[in-house]
């Protein structure tokens, strides 16, 4: 007999942002490494993606040896490479190298490439059709080197990044077969609607982040009102089923097509205060988690 497929909840995965962990400057206290595995581990979660440097140990042996404790496993974990402009080509091949070597070694299986304007996260410019055509072919490149690892490439749209707006997605769709990070917030927020993408692209769907978003908020950041950082503190993503993009019917659609990749929770948080024990990042969490699990069979 055959074994019976995982449910979505089963598939639970975390990302050390839902906790405040992030790689840019003055974003927000961060928790110490021991609480967020500990919280991660009591709300179910028992994989986790990266994080930013310093967060877990440079080593990725080390890496390894800190989620082992736990009997925890690493997924992968978060790449920004420029790959639009041709006269980085090389140094962004050293770079996807690098970062490949190290996710590899630590255990992960996903390489989660942010295609960032600069290295220093430059504002979102539309490309022209050659910086277009020029970050397709890095994705095949890209691709290459990762699989020699062992590990897949996924595209992650996101804010503040050349594929970010709609337009950017469907250039990209269109002109390259790279899978994709379907991110529900990111996606939003930039104007392409996750439960489309779900349904029309579902075969592209290499890993899944989880975000609600309040679209007000998002207005507010799309209009110039707010940087990123400032959105997240008022809200721009809400625990699953709380804001305003359908998660219910995303996981219903990628379970349809067959998907039986992970579904990682992922709600920027970024941290005024240390909460105390049992409250703050984990609470939020634990909410998403309750969510995931009133659909029904799990989804």
């Amino acid at each position: 007999m055959s074994q019976a497929r995982r449910t979505p909840i089963e598939r639970l995965a975390g990302a050390p942002i839902s906790w405040g962990i992030c790689e840019v400057p003055g974003w927000g206290l961060m928790l110490d490494v021991d609480r967020v595995l500990d919280e991660m581990l009591e709300v179910g979660m028992t994989s986790t993606e990266l994080g930013s440097p310093g967060f877990l140990p440079d080593d990725p042996i080390k890496v390894r040896e800190v989620l082992a404790e736990r009997s925890m496993t690493l997924i992968g974990g978060f790449v920004p490479l420029v790959l639009q402009t041709a006269s980085e080509r090389d140094a962004t091949i050293a770079e996807a190298r690098r970062w490949a070597n190290l996710l590899a070694t630590a255990g992960g299986e996903l390489f989660i490439t942010a295609p960032v304007m600069t290295a220093d996260w430059a504002p979102r410019q539309e490309l022209s059709a050659a910086e277009m055509a020029h970050m397709c072919e890095m994705f095949d490149v890209v691709d290459e080197i990762v699989g020699e690892y062992g590990m897949r490439q996924v595209l992650h749209p996101h804010a503040n990044t050349a594929v970010e707006q709609l337009d950017d997605v469907r250039r990209v769709l269109e002109a390259s077969t790279v899978s994709w990070c379907l991110d529900t917030g990111h996606l939003s927020i930039g104007g392409t609607d996750p439960v489309e993408f779900a349904r029309d692209y579902a075969s592209r769907v290499g890993h899944v982040h989880l975000k609600d978003v309040d679209t007000a908020i998002a207005g507010r950041f799309n209009a110039g009102e707010y940087t990123l950082m400032e959105a997240v503190q008022h809200g721009l993503f809400q625990p699953l089923g709380e804001g305003d993009v359908a998660i219910d019917q995303v996981v219903g659609l990628l379970e349809d097509a067959g998907y039986q990749g992970l579904y990682v929770i992922e709600q920027d948080q970024a941290l005024a205060e240390i909460p105390a024990l049992g409250s703050g990042p984990v609470a939020e969490v634990r909410k998403s988690v309750n969510y995931l699990r009133s659909l029904p069979d799990g989804r």
